[in-house]
């Protein structure tokens, strides 16, 4: 005969099964995962491992020892760029740039120089428009997608209409020293001359404070060789052009 138990109106139920004890945790960091060894390599080791790091840039050519130079164009601030040398060498560092995947937008007073550059760089993709002097609009630049404005304005550029804004860089060219010329070359970041008047060469290094020996390089300077200098740092660079950049703009030159 079976019995049944009856429980009293009102009384609390059997207390539930304690479940089973939580794996260790950190507050807000959830569980911890499954345990394993360290990586260890000994000492005697490290000159073995090697990592293939590199600057992020734009490459424009190889130093004294043959190592790729680079330069870091964008920024979370405007970096401004001027260049004291020929056509060439601003259309071969946009054609580079825009290599990288950056957009270059090219303000000129000789459109007919660039036309067929900006049609070659992108490849059926608009990464190179080609604007008049004065009627270039705001770019939009941004960190996904940084932009490159050349100003290619000859001698006396007219100040630049855009706003500065981060992830933006404007490249001024300049084919020789002229009267807006020491204003721009103290203001940039980033200056880069090729071959020089001795005159000019006296200008530029009493500006940037380069030591005497590089400033009286300048007027002797081969037609691919520029010197890079910010405030900090000065590297000569010989520019190697790809076949690419050789069948579209010829070889490196001073003069246009």
């Amino acid at each position: 005969m079976t019995t049944h138990r009856r429980v009293p109106t009102g009384a609390p139920a059997p207390a539930a099964p304690a479940p089973p004890a939580a794996r260790p945790g950190r507050a807000g960091f959830g569980l911890l995962g499954p345990r394993r060894d360290r990586h260890v390599l000994p000492v005697e080791q490290l000159a073995a491992l090697s990592l293939p790091l590199g600057d992020d840039g734009v490459v424009v050519g190889v130093d004294a020892k043959r190592q790729p130079a680079v330069l870091g164009l964008f920024r979370p601030v405007q970096l401004d760029v001027v260049i004291i040398g020929s056509l060439w060498s601003a259309q071969a560092l946009a054609l580079r740039t825009a290599g990288t995947g950056a957009r270059v937008a090219v303000e000129t007073a000789r459109p007919q120089a660039w036309t067929g550059l900006a049609q070659a760089a992108g490849g059926g993709q608009q990464c190179m428009t080609v604007h008049d002097v004065k009627q270039i609009g705001p770019q939009g630049a941004s960190v996904t997608s940084p932009v490159l404005v050349v100003r290619d304005c000859g001698m006396r550029p007219p100040r630049s209409r855009l706003a500065p804004g981060p992830w933006q860089s404007v490249l001024t060219l300049l084919p020789f020293l002229g009267p807006a010329a020491p204003r721009l070359v103290e203001n940039a970041g980033l200056v880069g001359i090729q071959r020089v008047s001795p005159e000019e060469s006296a200008v530029l290094g009493r500006i940037l404070g380069l030591p005497r020996v590089q400033a009286e390089a300048l007027p002797s300077l081969g037609d691919d060789m520029m010197l890079w200098c910010t405030p900090q740092h000065r590297k000569l660079v010989k520019m190697v052009p790809t076949d690419v950049e050789t069948g579209l703009l010829g070889g490196p030159r001073r003069l246009d």
